[in-house]
């Protein structure tokens, strides 16, 4: 558990916030100059806030009305920056190892070969980081904040510098660490995508206050927080049991609301997947569609709209135990006459989810 309260001004900018992050990865999301950063930075000690309290499972790195203050390399906070920041002229092996130096813990090789299976970064002990892709760097440097023992894992936006292929081959990785490691994470992200796949709670910070905060599918799916998230980027997500393979390569998902249809072999049948919709790919009708190639048609009750200042409206969905938004226009909601209450069929594409959308759910 970890608890940040915090009150620091700088030129012409104002941090007031107070959070409660549990246990998994706690996502922090805003627009560029929310003061993400300044958070994290504040944890790892980079900064010294002028009021507030940093505390892990109770005890305190910060409290400046008691006059605590835990210097940074003494805090036991694992931080991953965007680049992997490695050591250029040592191996992957002493990297790692630097990790273990730096926690002042004994030799463990037990513990070194969990991490390295772990990251899958086995094959990458002889090389130099010259020599490495930007994937196996990120992993490399996460192996090496591990290994230091940490209580607190910081992660400073650590995909932004990667292409989407390379995004695509770390993000098991990370969800391995949320659901392996006994290590709460906080997580800067720009990446709705990112967050929906890793984060178990989200903080929503805007002009460095926090506007929301919560279960990461209960603020996703939030209407109101859409305009934080911005409208092309909102969504909704689902979990779902993967039930069976099908012969033309899709593979069918139980929610509770019905069935869906996703592309591709995701897993084993009985394994419980997190699967992100974007509401902008959510088309609604007051009566089930017939003759239509769309394949997932869920039963749904609409609990709220959000009308903004253009033509579009953002309707929430309350599909069984599951929140969906859908994005459409404000003519269309007219015309259908949607108001709270309102039964309708959410109807999307198999192919409009993205493999990138679907994930374990922590």
């Amino acid at each position: 558990m970890l608890h940040v309260s915090l009150r620091h001004a700088l030129s012409g900018f104002s941090l007031d916030v107070d959070f409660t992050a549990p246990a998994g990865v706690t996502a922090l999301f805003g627009r560029s100059g929310s003061g993400k950063t300044t958070v994290v930075n504040a944890v790892a000690g980079l900064l010294k806030p002028h009021e507030g309290r940093v505390a892990i499972n109770g005890g305190d790195l910060v409290d400046t009305a008691r006059r605590i203050w835990v210097p940074p390399h003494k805090r036991r906070v694992g931080y991953v920056f965007q680049e992997g920041r490695l050591f250029p002229h040592l191996t992957v092996r002493q990297n790692l190892t630097y990790g273990r130096w730096f926690s002042g813990a004994a030799r463990d090789a037990a513990e070194f070969d969990r991490v390295v299976s772990l990251l899958g970064i086995g094959g990458l002990l002889g090389r130099h980081p010259g020599a490495l892709s930007g994937g196996e760097k990120q992993r490399v440097a996460i192996g090496r904040a591990l290994l230091s023992r940490p209580r607190l894992l910081l992660m400073d936006e650590p995909l932004a510098a990667l292409d989407e292929a390379r995004k695509s081959e770390i993000l098991p990785y990370l969800e391995r660490i949320r659901d392996e490691e006994d290590v709460p994470i906080l997580y800067v992200s720009h990446s709705i995508a990112e967050v929906a796949r890793l984060a178990t709670t989200v903080v929503v910070l805007e002009g460095g206050q926090v506007v929301r905060a919560g279960p990461a599918a209960e603020i996703l799916s939030d209407p109101e927080a859409v305009p934080a998230f911005g409208v092309r980027q909102a969504g909704s997500v689902l979990t779902g049991r993967v039930v069976r393979h099908h012969p033309d390569d899709l593979t069918e998902v139980a929610v509770s609301a019905g069935s869906l249809f996703l592309p591709g072999w995701l897993a084993e049948p009985d394994t419980v997947i997190r699967i992100r919709i974007e509401a902008q790919d959510v088309m609604l009708a007051r009566s089930r569609p017939q003759d239509i190639s769309a394949l997932n048609i869920l039963p749904a009750t609409v609990s709220a709209l959000r009308r903004g200042q253009g033509p579009g409206v953002v309707v929430q969905l309350q599909a069984g135990e599951d929140r969906i938004l859908a994005r459409i226009t404000r003519r269309s909601a007219d015309a259908l006459g949607l108001e709270p209450g309102t039964l309708c069929f959410a109807i999307t594409k198999t192919v409009s989810v993205a493999p990138v959308d679907i994930g374990t759910p922590g």
